[in-house]
């Protein structure tokens, strides 16, 4: 996927292996934020196929994931810029990349849980209770975060 208008160095990669590391460098202030969970190599090894990496350059400067929940539903995950090149679409770039992967698989729904509600919403997402987010999403993921119970990040679903 090209960018345009902003710096022609910018790719969205499928990663390997060996970009563990530049996804971590990315949602790591995140992480330390607490807006992002953490994952161990472990887990991002596991799930590599469901990242997406913004270079610039060989600089990673953008990551998100397509986390496959069910044969209808996805979530966009571990979605994060790296501060500096904020305000330049490549939140926006990855979404939509993700969006289409998401299509191509054949999902329904594509879920999110965040703190960037209007981001989101001029993407196509809407808001939804936090009831309807899957058992087994709280049991694998929010469990692990440190503001469970007592999660304050919005629940949105856009239909594909």
């Amino acid at each position: 996927m090209k960018f345009y208008g902003v710096n022609m160095n910018l790719k969205i990669k499928k990663p390997t292996l060996n970009n563990i590391i530049d996804i971590k460098s990315v949602i790591k202030p995140y992480v330390e934020e607490g807006i992002i969970l953490n994952r161990d190599d472990d887990e991002i090894a596991t799930n590599i196929r469901s990242y997406q990496i913004v270079y610039d350059g060989k600089k990673p400067v953008g990551v998100g994931a397509l986390h496959i929940f069910s044969p209808f539903l996805g979530e966009i995950r571990s979605l994060a810029v790296d501060k500096n090149y904020h305000g330049k679409g490549i939140g926006k770039k990855l979404v939509k990349s993700l969006l289409d992967e998401a299509k191509k698989l054949e999902l329904k729904e594509v879920l999110v849980l965040t703190y960037q509600k209007e981001f989101f919403e001029k993407m196509g997402f809407v808001e939804i209770e936090k009831e309807a987010i899957p058992d087994k999403k709280i049991w694998a993921d929010c469990i692990k975060c440190k503001f469970f119970p007592n999660c304050n990040e919005i629940a949105l679903i856009t239909y594909l």
